[in-house]
């Protein structure tokens, strides 16, 4: 019974793996953008943490993770005779590593943590079936990697507090290495670390020689980093000069950056207890319940000390976002124990599998899920009818330009701008002759009833003509709610019922009498073509 329930969850594990939702731009925009620009020489944006003076993202920690596929990818293609490899095949094959890494390490973390053979398989059961597993983790956030850094990190710390005969030198020097690597993947890794590896002090005082080589770990892989870092955003300077005067330590960087409050504001400032009050509650659900109802002296000792020293740690940190306490989610999900009462564990059963159901398709299959599949469509379309056509997004995510492959198309990201503004935009793209063979393309949500109006008030004033090209049904657009002027149901109906995401052709209406307006059936046309 446990292993098909196993194996279902792993099959449910792999089936959103797969699914183009996109939860945050971070996911893209710090890790594989950055690289396929790199190493296909796709279109490519780097963000502010690449361009800063001080740059505070490492490429030490995305080269093995993203680097190394794409790589192989690379030599793939070449091997049986072209060297395009296509953006699509590119994204689907990093969300199926990470669904391996998320199967392969994290579940086997897991089980070497929780020793008792009793407790193992519910500890396992409860992070396969948990949604986090299934869409955070196996999309490719730094969060994700720091995830399964944290588990293995105190996997090693267990190995050599649990073998006091020998010095476990091979532990000692796999841990200095993924300290290391965890730092310059994301600052915020030491606040997991810091208790659990308070635990070893007693051992290198004992073993000087394992303190030895697991100093020396750290230091090779520290000096790694720095070349890698310093190489990549110094190309233009001699390497071993920049490393004597002026070498790259983004770890540095990010922390001084984050000690700003100032800097912060930038990206949100959220209450000290956000993460205990609302980032807990939505990655945990019932289970939080759970947590506290488990008594202490029956959980595994380190995963609970680094969940709750990490959670403490960067609630202290005044910009909280809920994927920040990925690692601590196994590690409180391998910690708690069902209750006692059947009737109870059976009303918990169900409220958990509503949970992770309800939140796994949001996540894992509507949330923004209409971003991608529309730049891979942008993407593939030859017959473009300009030498360089402007796409237009609006009240989306931002798009992952390297999904455009080497096409020409110029991407203008509108974010949330107001409506006014964006009609403005559209004039302005479109420009002040009127030329009917001149186009751009405009995505927005389905849900954005302003296009309704506008589409009719346009055919009426023979203005512009929009022409629906492409539609996906699989989105949602959270960042769009008007709960106050709507009410909960009414932005439900509009957000939920009128899900989707659009392409619109908008072009200028050339001459009086020519007819303007919607083609192809307007809204409701779901049309597949060229441009």
């Amino acid at each position: 019974m446990w292993t098909r329930t196993y194996l279902a969850l792993l099959v449910v594990r792999l089936y959103l793996a797969l699914q183009p939702s996109y939860i945050h731009p971070d996911e893209n925009f710090q890790g594989p953008e950055v690289i396929a620009g790199n190493t296909f020489a796709f279109p490519h944006h780097l963000t502010w943490e690449f361009t800063t003076n001080k740059p505070v993202r490492s490429l030490f920690s995305l080269w093995p993770v993203y680097g190394l596929p794409m790589l192989v990818l690379h030599w793939m293609w070449s091997e049986i005779g072209t060297n395009e490899v296509p953006p699509q095949v590119v994204y689907y094959t990093l969300r199926a590593l990470m669904f391996i890494l998320s199967f392969v390490l994290e579940d086997w973390a897991i089980h070497e943590l929780v020793q008792s053979p009793r407790h193992r398989r519910l500890a396992v059961t409860l992070v396969a079936s948990s949604y986090v597993t299934w869409t955070y983790q196996t999309h490719t956030f730094s969060n994700s990697i720091e995830t399964l850094l944290v588990a293995w990190s105190l996997v090693m710390v267990q190995r050599i507090l649990d073998n006091k005969q020998r010095s476990s030198l091979l532990s000692s020097a796999i841990l200095g290495c993924l300290l290391t690597f965890g730092i310059f993947n994301r600052v915020t890794f030491p606040a997991y670390l810091l208790v659990p590896t308070l635990h070893l002090l007693p051992h290198f005082l004992r073993r000087s020689f394992s303190l030895i080589v697991f100093s020396t770990a750290i230091l090779l892989t520290t000096s790694l980093a720095i070349v890698v870092d310093t190489s990549f955003y110094h190309p233009d300077n001699t390497l071993l000069n920049t490393l004597l005067t002026n070498p790259t330590f983004t770890p540095l960087n990010s922390f001084l950056y984050n000690t700003q409050t100032s800097n912060l504001t930038t990206h949100g400032l959220h209450p000290h207890y956000q993460h205990l009050v609302v980032s807990l509650p939505l990655l945990l659900g019932p289970a939080l319940y759970l947590l506290f109802s488990t008594p202490i002296n029956n959980v595994p000792r380190l995963p609970v000390l680094s969940a709750i020293s990490g959670t403490l740690l960067l609630s202290g940190i005044p910009h909280q976002e809920p994927r920040f306490l990925l690692p601590a989610v196994p590690l409180l999900l391998s910690s708690i124990r069902l209750p006692r009462s059947k009737s109870l564990t059976n009303y918990w059963l169900v409220a958990w599998i509503g949970f992770n159901a309800l939140f796994g398709a949001l996540m894992g299959t509507y949330h923004q899920g209409g971003v991608v599949p529309a730049q891979i469509w942008l993407g593939q379309q030859s017959k473009l009818g300009a030498s360089m056509v402007e796409i237009l997004w609006w009240r989306t995510y931002s798009p992952p330009i390297w999904l455009l492959d080497h096409s020409t198309i110029r991407t203008t990201d509108l974010m949330g701008t107001s409506f006014v503004s964006v009609q403005m935009q559209v004039e302005t793209a479109l420009g002040s002759e009127c030329d009917a063979n001149k186009s751009v393309g405009f995505v927005a949500p389905y849900s954005s009833r302003e296009m309704d109006d506008w589409i009719v008030k346009s055919a009426e004033k023979e203005a512009f003509a929009f022409e629906e090209i492409w539609r996906y049904g699989q989105h949602v657009n959270l960042d769009d709610l008007d709960i106050e002027g709507e009410g909960i149901w009414g932005t439900l109906g509009r957000v939920v019922g009128r899900r989707g995401l659009v392409i619109w052709k908008v072009r200028k209406v050339c001459g009086v009498g020519t007819g303007a307006g919607t083609t192809g059936g307007g809204l409701k046309g779901i049309m597949y073509r060229d441009w």
